[in-house]
């Protein structure tokens, strides 16, 4: 006879952060994806080093996020500072995912304008595009893992992709499908009264 497997209890969420912690984490985000790969990097730092959120409030953040016209990783900042300081939260995330990442970029930019003509620098950043891709993908598997057994939600998965990649159907007519057939289908019901 077998032992039942053990599991352990998760790990309970860290305190509410202060308007620095915010900021700092946020900062770490941005400094972490160079390339690309923001949300995978994002959950990891806000779900898994951190614990300000769990996997199911990320991901609802994520898909709050996407939703809106911007970048998603700005919007999940706006998003992650509101939900614990309102507006001053969310000026204070936005300011750690822009600040000094956007005076890196335009010192990085202005470096790469003047040593553009130069293999090395090309050969670099295609590896820099690689890594963005393995990190997107990496994200990817982090949400089949949390929505594996969620029938309708693999339907609405692959539907989407076939309409982008098979059908070469545009985005924004796919979005305004899918997004309302999936929150009817996600939309909280009332229980029935007895």
């Amino acid at each position: 006879m077998t032992e039942p497997a053990v599991v352990a209890p998760p790990t309970p969420l860290a305190p509410r952060p202060s308007l620095a912690q915010l900021f700092w984490g946020m900062l770490q985000v941005a400094l972490s994806a160079f390339g690309g790969g923001l949300s995978a990097w994002s959950q990891r730092i806000v779900v898994e080093q951190r614990r300000w959120m769990t996997n199911e409030q990320f991901l609802t953040g994520l898909t709050v996020a996407r939703l809106f016209p911007g970048p998603n990783q700005i919007n999940m900042a706006v998003y992650i500072g509101a939900d614990f300081h309102g507006l001053a939260g969310a000026l204070v995330a936005l300011a750690g995912m822009l600040l000094l990442p956007f005076t890196l970029l335009m010192a990085v930019g202005l470096v790469y304008f003047q040593f553009h003509g130069i293999p090395s620098v090309d050969r670099v950043l295609a590896g820099v595009v690689a890594a963005a891709a393995g990190m997107a993908l990496s994200m990817g598997f982090k949400i089949l893992d949390q929505y594996w057994n969620d029938r309708v939600a693999l339907l609405l998965a692959a539907g989407v992709f076939l309409a982008l990649t098979a059908l070469h159907v545009r985005l924004i007519p796919v979005v305004l499908v899918a997004g309302p057939l999936a929150m009817a289908w996600y939309w909280p019901r009332r229980p029935s009264s007895p």
